[in-house]
């Protein structure tokens, strides 16, 4: 058993199984989140990976000891899991690493409706309590381990058939025109929830590495990596395919190819998706994160909704919706959710809208989304740095007068033509920059500019 607070992330709990992570870290998470939930029952599902079936059935014990009732799903995806806790009115857990390499494993926790748990909405206090029952905690309260909870019971449900009837009912796909489709789950959950959505439908599915598989003996099941496209990119182009879907291994993660083989930007199906929402929902808000391209809010704005820039990262995006009653909202990092969904994120409903837009016309997919790309981007670059505070000082003074500052995640600076975002990763000592412009060659320009400043070496 490791540190819990190196596990404990933000939004979520993830680290290396044995050494981090294990099946008495386990147990005691379980007992201490139906403790500071206060869950009577609680609901779980788990990925393919050959640690999360150990590490979920430690959970349910710690959870039962504390008296909650557990609903086990079994192999199911995060946004199923997220499903299970909207439709069953249930506080959930995830057992998933998502696209991390095989030898990690972690978990994602909901409150009941799907709501999420960070950090500061009680990830720390499970945490904190868990160090405790481990007796690992610096300064331990209460009893750990003593219980006088009867034991609580333990139901198997099968969701997935649920689960694809209630998509069903959110993304209409039955009239559309058949279609040719490359689907690559990256020996992901993928595999196990792509086949029971797209049951009957008008859709024929080439399948990549469908097989669970949590050792991802093909490649990671991580879609924003341009490596792991290039099986997908060829099925598609070898096959005659429409398009191409990749998922990560938790499966809440889509990345879409068109029929040229060619990636679309998750704006550009962000703003698809937005303009989709606002057809049914007129004047609705949409959410989009500031790294997303300049033309999603533009978009929305012309077709009559309102577009709302929130920091990156899920736990913002969530509780921004919420607040606003969003019916739809996107990241850069090709995670969507929807109002429909218990806000929730799910690839799976967004791939559902892409298969819609294209299937309700006759255009080929780089058409469709054509009108979705207005700008050329950077996509996301990483560069080390020895202290990043001084290092994004030094940028704000190279760039300040060149255009406006804004400071919502990181630094932004906008100017007529381009902008870039450049901001801290949480975990690693990394800026990330994000540059847009309205041609290639200002793009190019403007990203260089930026990391001869961020590379410089330090004096």
């Amino acid at each position: 058993m490791g540190d819990l607070a190196k596990i404990f992330k933000a939004y979520d709990v993830r680290g290396v199984v044995p050494d981090e992570l294990d099946e008495p870290t386990a147990e005691a998470v379980g007992a201490a989140f139906v403790e500071v939930t206060g869950a009577a029952a609680v609901v779980i599902a788990h990925d393919m990976r050959e640690s999360s079936v150990p590490l979920a059935a430690a959970f349910v014990r710690g959870a039962r000891s504390r008296g909650a009732d557990v609903v086990h799903a079994g192999l199911g995806s995060t946004d199923l899991l997220y499903y299970a806790s909207g439709s069953l009115g249930l506080p959930g857990v995830m057992f998933t690493a998502s696209h991390n390499p095989a030898r990690y494993n972690g978990m994602k926790m909901c409150r009941a409706g799907a709501v999420p748990i960070s950090g500061d909405t009680g990830l720390t206090r499970i945490r904190d309590r868990a160090a405790e029952l481990l007796g690992t905690a610096s300064t331990p309260t209460g009893s750990p381990g003593v219980t006088s909870a009867p034991l609580g019971s333990l139901v198997e449900r099968d969701l997935l058939p649920g689960y694809g009837d209630h998509l069903r009912t959110l993304v209409d796909l039955s009239g559309i025109r058949p279609l040719k489709v490359a689907v690559d789950a990256g020996n992901g959950m993928g595999g196990l929830t792509v086949p029971a959505v797209f049951e009957g439908l008008p859709i024929e599915v080439t399948p990549l590495y469908f097989e669970l598989d949590g050792s991802f003996p093909n490649h990671e099941a991580n879609p924003l990596e341009p490596a792991n496209l290039r099986d997908l990119q060829r099925a598609v182009l070898g096959g005659g395919a429409d398009l191409g879907l990749a998922f990560d291994g938790d499966a809440d993660r889509c990345w879409v190819i068109d029929e040229r083989g060619e990636s679309v930007s998750p704006s550009a199906i962000t703003a698809l998706v937005a303009v989709r929402e606002l057809a049914k929902h007129p004047g609705a808000t949409i959410i989009h994160n500031l790294i997303t391209s300049r033309g999603v809010p533009e978009i929305v704005r012309e077709h009559g909704g309102a577009p709302v820039r929130t920091r990156v990262g899920h736990s913002f995006i969530k509780a921004e919706m919420a607040r606003t009653g969003a019916v739809f909202g996107g990241e850069h990092s090709a995670h969507y959710y929807f109002r429909d969904f218990w806000f929730a994120d799910s690839g799976m409903l967004a791939a559902m809208h892409v298969l819609a837009a294209l299937g309700e016309q006759e255009r080929p997919l780089s058409e469709v989304v054509g009108a979705y790309s207005r700008y050329h981007a950077s996509g996301e670059i990483n560069s080390t740095v020895d202290d990043q505070d001084k290092t994004l000082l030094r940028v704000r003074d190279a760039f300040g007068a060149r255009g406006t500052l804004d400071e919502l995640d990181g630094l932004t600076v906008s100017a007529p033509g381009w902008w870039f975002n450049l901001r801290a990763s949480n975990t690693e000592p990394l800026l990330r920059l994000n540059a847009e412009a309205a041609d290639e060659t200002t793009m190019k320009a403007i990203t260089d500019e930026v990391l001869a400043v961020v590379r410089r070496v330090s004096v």
